[in-house]
């Protein structure tokens, strides 16, 4: 299965340090955000990854390459910064994706989900989602979970950033700019999608007080980025 990794925004609420660098490459524990996720991936055995690309998009490219030193193959997604919400993002990238189903993951979240149980799903749904504990910037939450299936009812979760979609939710929207969460309620109203309640590690790396939390965090795990080393 291949993933995406979505990081083409302006991470607005860290500035002034996104000002300089963009979100996806602030440095954690030695590694940037995202070389976590990639480390995390090339584990699990994926081998192909999409990163979507817009603010400081060259220094993503430059920072990450084609990949090889993970262990990965990397393909770029390049927008206009601000043209695409997250769902727009996702259907430029999708010449890049192929036809089958693909992992989407947040660049902005720092997660031990297991990307290999992941990889490993086959949809009885168009969607399949981690769901986590609401944080306290979003105790209302997100989605309430039945049976496996996603609900708007009440207890509601958090979408944790982190999914399996088919393509063809993204391939039939008629706008160019839509975020994930649209196609995700379209997906539950159309046919259902299911869930899974992550109760391990996750933050939202979108506050300068969840950073200093992440790297924290993050002491133990250092950063690999040479995939010889592992």
């Amino acid at each position: 299965m291949k993933a995406m990794i979505l990081a083409a925004g302006r991470g607005e609420r860290l500035r002034p340090l996104t000002d300089r660098i963009p979100k996806p490459l602030i440095d954690v524990a030695g590694c940037p955000l995202i070389g976590h996720h990639l480390n995390a991936l090339a584990s699990a055995g994926v081998q192909e990854v999409v990163i979507n690309i817009a603010y400081r998009g060259d220094q993503i490219r430059a920072a990450l390459g084609d990949g090889q030193r993970f262990g990965l193959q990397i393909a770029y997604s390049e927008e206009i910064p601000g043209e695409l919400d997250t769902g727009g993002g996702v259907a430029n990238a999708l010449g890049l994706l192929g036809d089958d189903p693909f992992m989407l993951i947040s660049s902005d979240v720092w997660t031990d989900i297991d990307f290999g149980r992941l990889a490993a799903t086959r949809l009885s749904s168009s969607a399949h989602l981690m769901l986590v504990a609401n944080p306290p910037h979003h105790e209302r939450g997100d989605f309430g979970l039945v049976n496996g299936w996603l609900t708007e009812a009440p207890p509601r979760w958090t979408y944790a950033g982190v999914g399996v979609y088919a393509p063809r939710l993204f391939s039939a929207q008629d706008a160019r700019r839509f975020s994930v969460a649209s196609v995700i309620r379209q997906a539950m109203a159309d046919g259902g999608v299911t869930g899974l309640r992550h109760r391990g590690r996750w933050i939202d790396v979108g506050r300068p007080s969840a950073l200093e939390a992440v790297r924290r965090d993050a002491v133990a795990y250092g950063c690999v980025s040479d995939h010889a080393a592992r």
